[in-house]
């Protein structure tokens, strides 16, 4: 059985009624891998062409919304190629935000820093509680 048989999703969809839930789905603080970037690049990209889908709302599970990318995974992977692949991939992903026919939504609790913030930044309208 594979390494990652066993692994959570990154990332949740859930659709209902025109409304798409994306959730982040990494609970310590739900970091940016690459993995979740490139989730998040492929959903977007299914979203926008899904004219029955009326609203996005990004959320997450959870202490935090988002305490920005992985840095351990970074550090793991410390090349220059892999390094570029990670903001690339990141910079893909919050220009989709921004260029989808349907809004987006943050529904943010706790802290969004760093490129948390900057997600949060990306949306159309961001709701926000200290639950």
């Amino acid at each position: 059985m594979p390494d990652n048989a066993n692994r959570k999703p990154t990332l949740l969809r859930h659709d209902s009624d025109g409304i798409v839930s994306l959730r982040l789905n990494r609970p310590d603080y739900n970091l940016l891998s690459i993995e979740l970037l490139e989730n998040l690049c492929r959903e977007l990209e299914n979203i926008a062409l899904d004219k029955k889908i009326r609203v996005v709302v990004i959320e997450s599970s959870g202490k935090a919304f988002c305490a920005g990318h992985d840095l351990a995974e970074m550090r793991r992977n410390p090349s220059k190629k892999y390094i570029k692949n990670l903001f690339e991939t990141c910079s893909r992903m919050m220009i989709k935000i921004t260029k989808i026919p349907q809004p987006v939504i943050a529904k943010v609790h706790g802290a969004a820093v760093a490129a948390g913030c900057q997600l949060v930044a990306q949306c159309d309208l961001a709701v926000a509680s200290n639950r």
